[in-house]
């Protein structure tokens, strides 16, 4: 089948955003040896892995786990660069201290033998070893969706029907987070620990595609890494190797309009009264806010759910504490809160909380004899919850939340903590963020794959989508993959081996 691609001559692009996708995108572009102008609204790159500098802490303001090297390696590549050139990449282990109401903890560890014997430890011999099954449908899993699903354009449903969407039946992928890793695992516990990832999708875990599980398989199997100097040390870098691809970064630019005639855009308007003429464009904001541009909508019959919020509470400590990098404290409830954040638009009674202190792998970012401590609570998004007041009553819940983290993994924390900054829908409707949500749409099942909104409108020639609000979806190894797709569609696809644009010398592509 013969992908769609943009219409007409491609030479000169322009990237509206400098996000992860964004950046990705015009690497894919320059290495392809299209002229590429990024424009970025911000100061500075990152988008949704924003950045904030507070009284000597630096923070990082979006993700917070880094999986799928891999997919990274290849973003570089692209212009024959290369990850090892550009950033320090810390392996965390453990991945995650997981921490349990009965006060029970699990070290969850990437390294197969060691997570082994760690659960065998936690819960038995015979749950080890059921374990090492989940492990190998997990990685089978991500094997038969990545290339297919994963990784891959759709020009209409009809393209997912491959040998490989069999397989994934046949694996069990369109049941639920919940029945499959149940039906491996028979500790609830454990349960929690490779289920809970599906929130990142916006979907509670018993009503989470089971493909979604692949998220399990990021973290839990290939591994978490953290960049030192923090997470925005990613797009510094990829906006850096772009720059030294001959890529044109212009921060601080804002879009105020896109020039069309007829089904084609010849230029983007900036609000300074820029003219900049392209022959394609590749568009990472909101998809909103890119149909607003264009003066259209896109046709569906039913309209899109965006994924539960997040409210962060970032504070400033007395180092020594003895917490992970990533810890999740989980409550007493489970399927309970999830109702009360999707369904019913309340805040979580008992909710489970994910708690990073960067500061473990990195001291520089806190000043001497200090820690830097991030507190995250899923809260619903503004559509699902109108009358929760964000701006009036924000820090006082955040103060609440980090009490409740404070008494599952260090007593005492919240009395001598300093709040730094914090960030609730609210927050992220002002940047922009469709129903005040960084996850942007919920990866229901009419919201996946070919299902999701595409990322090449039909009513126009030369404009192609990327970012979470498209395909793949939500996450850094999605968004970069986002990046390459919408590459994709502006040049054609270019195969895995031929991606990488040697420098000056002849070699291997990766």
């Amino acid at each position: 089948m013969i992908m769609r691609t943009v219409r007409g001559r491609t030479d000169r692009v322009v990237v509206i955003g400098a996000g992860l996708a964004g950046l990705a995108a015009a690497l894919h572009l320059a290495g392809r040896d299209r002229e590429v102008v990024v424009l970025e609204r911000d100061s500075s790159p990152g988008g949704r892995a924003g950045r904030l500098d507070v009284g000597g802490y630096r923070l990082d303001t979006g993700p917070t786990v880094l999986t799928m090297r891999d997919i990274l390696d290849e973003t570089f590549a692209a212009v024959g660069d290369g990850v090892e050139h550009r950033l320090e990449l810390l392996p965390l282990d453990p991945v995650y201290d997981a921490r349990f109401a009965d006060g029970s903890r699990l070290a969850v560890h990437s390294d197969p033998d060691a997570m082994y014997e760690e659960v065998r430890r936690f819960a038995g011999a015979a749950e080890a070893e059921r374990y090492v099954r989940l492990r190998d449908w997990l990685g089978a899993l991500y094997r038969a969706q990545y290339d297919r699903f994963i990784a891959a354009n759709f020009d209409s449903p009809l393209s997912v029907l491959t040998p490989a969407l069999a397989r994934l039946v046949g694996m069990g992928g369109f049941r639920s987070v919940d029945a499959r890793i149940g039906h491996f695992l028979r500790d609830e516990r454990l349960r929690r620990v490779f289920s809970f990832q599906s929130l990142y999708a916006g979907v509670a875990p018993r009503r989470a595609l089971a493909v979604y599980a692949v998220i399990a398989y990021m973290d839990t199997v290939a591994g978490v890494y953290f960049p030192r100097g923090g997470v925005r040390a990613v797009p510094d870098a990829l906006a850096a190797s772009a720059g030294d691809a001959g890529v044109t970064l212009r921060y601080d630019t804002r879009v105020a309009g896109l020039e069309r005639r007829g089904a084609r855009v010849t230029a983007v308007l900036t609000e300074d009264g820029d003219r900049i003429a392209c022959d394609a464009i590749v568009s990472t904001a909101e998809p909103h806010t890119t149909y607003d541009w264009l003066g259209a909508a896109p046709r569906r019959p039913v309209p899109l759910r965006a994924a539960p919020s997040a409210a962060i509470v970032h504070v400033g400590v007395p180092a020594g504490a003895d917490i992970a990098h990533h810890t999740i404290g989980f409550g007493a409830a489970w399927r309970r809160t999830f109702d009360e954040l999707i369904t019913e638009g309340r805040t979580m009674s008992d909710p489970s909380l994910l708690i990073t202190r960067p500061t473990a792998s990195d001291p520089t970012l806190a000043p001497p004899g200090r820690d830097l401590l991030s507190v995250l609570a899923p809260v619903p998004n503004l559509a699902a919850a109108p009358g929760l007041d964000w701006d009036a009553d924000g820090e006082r819940y955040l103060r609440q939340v980090l009490s409740i983290a404070a008494a599952r993994v260090s007593p005492g924390l919240a009395d001598s903590a300093e709040i730094l900054a914090t960030f609730t829908p609210a927050d992220w409707a002002r940047a922009g963020m469709t129903a005040g949500t960084p996850f942007s749409y919920a990866h229901t099942f009419a919201q996946t794959g070919p299902f999701r909104p595409g990322n090449l409108p039909r009513f126009v020639d030369n404009v192609v989508l990327a970012g979470s609000g498209t395909v793949p979806g939500v996450g850094v190894p999605t968004a970069l993959i986002s990046g390459r797709l919408a590459a994709d569609r502006v040049t054609g696809a270019v195969r895995a081996s031929a991606r990488v644009r040697t420098r000056g010398v002849d070699r291997d592509a990766a």
